[in-house]
């Protein structure tokens, strides 16, 4: 039965398509020609290749592949484009080529069947490169057909669930995923090239730590115990610091179980790296280093527009204190600031809300920061010196005790980086986590559980060493001008449609 969806005029529901396909592949099936036995075909080229070098390519024979997403059928002669993985290429198809039973056989194939063409590359009347077809063949039937190509899969809430489809449909999803790959490929040869070894570290752990965040919690049946997954890659990959490596980093999911908006997905990639006798100054460099080589790998340039901003990447980023950068923009001065009891009274004339077992003078910058300042870092800005109480894992600032040596690298509002100098003092650790402990008990589930067989490392020695954070996923939506985490996740976490789903 004949199915045209380009051209009928009546719209028929989608479980109607879908049964028409179905019994065209019985029907193929019941002549012996089941498109689903097909295991291999032997594509000589693909569509981007040849488009790109014509010159090369002409009047040579090539064997192509692809999914059709568009026919043409003109009585003997027909044209079809196919989509392969790297770009899309016509076809022009015709009854004395084929033969007519092969030609009465192409004309049943649907928008979305996977083909390979075999034929000689030219350019059409209108200059466009195409192949001209000696030979086609059914490789794989598409039983559901794809959305309305005017308009396409633009339910936002389908395109994350059907990712497939939208790759299909969207060639700008597809660029974005490139260039995905492209940057996580950059920035392991900057890495590699300085001298970093690529490790893994686990992914369960016995304990939660690393980082201030709420876990998922799952159960080993042989063991016979709870186990998190991890909210962080920063423990173990310090203990290798301590085992003699002087750099190390890692590429990895890491997971928390907390909120989700259009900057936090359950799962997310984080890089990791650490190298010994450097501190957080050094890690303000290579963070400019990754961030600039990477825009120039994939935009060209590090000046890019992000959301309607431009945003310049290159040269060196304005550096500034936590408390400079609060007195600046509304005018406090924490520094004039002495006791909690001071800044709890401050918080409170501003009407900023203070979490229970927060009402310190460090926990109140970092609430003022949060409140003033944040949003108004557009330009690439690092901020550090940051207070001890929200920074357990830093070292302390050698100007001034309550402070350590960290930073955020802030863009857009937003934050890309979080480094430090590193605690290497075992007895302060150890101080740091039982406070985190206190929080615990005192109902906060983000903090930190006591980690004594990393203390016990610290024992043996670690280097004076800098360490630095940066969440991929949000890089790649810089570089990629994506508002929204889950367009640049291939498969985001979503609510299931229903318990069956």
């Amino acid at each position: 039965m004949q199915e045209n969806e380009n051209n009928q005029n009546v719209e028929l529901d989608e479980n109607h398509l879908i049964q028409i396909r179905k019994d065209k592949l019985k029907e193929l099936q019941e002549q012996g020609k089941n498109p689903y036995e097909i295991t291999k075909y032997n594509r000589t080229n693909s569509a981007g290749e040849i488009k790109a070098n014509y010159e090369k390519f002409e009047q040579k024979d090539v064997s192509v592949a692809g999914r059709i997403i568009a026919k043409r059928i003109m009585g003997k002669a027909s044209f079809c484009t196919i989509l392969d993985s790297d770009e899309k290429i016509q076809s022009y198809v015709s009854i004395n080529d084929l033969g007519e039973e092969a030609y009465k056989e192409f004309k049943t194939w649907d928008i979305g069947d996977i083909i390979g063409i075999t034929g000689f590359v030219f350019k059409t009347r209108t200059e466009e490169i195409s192949v001209h077809a000696k030979e086609v063949k059914l490789l794989s039937k598409s039983l559901r057909p794809l959305p309305e190509k005017f308009h396409g899969l633009k339910d936002v809430d389908l395109r994350y669930r059907q990712r497939y489809v939208d790759l299909i449909m969207n060639p700008e999803v597809k660029e974005t995923f490139k260039k995905r790959s492209q940057i996580i490929s950059e920035i392991r040869k900057i890495l590699d090239e300085k001298g970093y070894l690529e490790v893994e570290t686990p992914v369960l752990n016995t304990i939660s730590g690393g980082a201030t965040a709420r876990p998922f919690i799952t159960h080993h049946n042989t063991l016979d115990i709870d186990m998190y997954l991890r909210i962080a890659l920063e423990l173990n990959l310090k203990r290798l610091i301590v085992g003699g490596y002087d750099k190390v980093y890692e590429i990895g999911r890491v997971f928390r179980n907390e909120g989700m908006d259009i900057r936090h997905n359950p799962e997310f990639t984080e890089l990791e790296l650490y190298a010994a006798y450097e501190d957080f100054n050094d890690m303000m460099d290579i963070t400019e280093e990754l961030f600039q080589k990477c825009a120039m790998k994939v935009c060209g340039t590090t000046k890019i527009n992000y959301q309607g901003t431009e945003i310049e990447l290159g040269g060196k980023w304005k550096r500034i204190t936590m408390i400079d950068s609060i007195k600046d923009v509304c005018g406090v001065d924490f520094n004039t600031i002495k006791t909690d009891e001071e800044a709890v009274a401050l918080a409170k004339e501003r009407n900023i809300e203070i979490p229970a077992g927060k009402e310190t003078r460090g926990n109140i910058i970092s609430l003022f920061f949060d409140e003033y300042v944040e949003e108004t870092l557009v330009q690439p800005t690092f901020i550090y010196e940051y207070p001890i109480e929200i920074s357990p894992l830093a070292k302390k600032s050698t100007k001034d005790p309550r402070m350590v040596e960290r930073f955020e690298a802030f863009i857009g509002g937003r934050e890309y980086g979080n480094a430090f100098s590193e605690l290497n003092d075992p007895i302060d650790q150890y101080e740091r986590f039982k406070e985190e402990i206190k929080a615990r008990e005192n109902g906060d589930d983000e903090a930190g559980m006591m980690d004594e067989d990393y203390v016990n490392a610290l024992e043996y020695g670690m280097p004076p060493t800098g360490g630095l954070g940066i969440g991929i996923d949000r890089f790649i939506m810089l570089l990629t001008d994506n508002a929204s985490i889950r367009d640049v996740l291939l498969f985001p976490t979503m609510k299931p449609l229903s318990n069956n789903a």
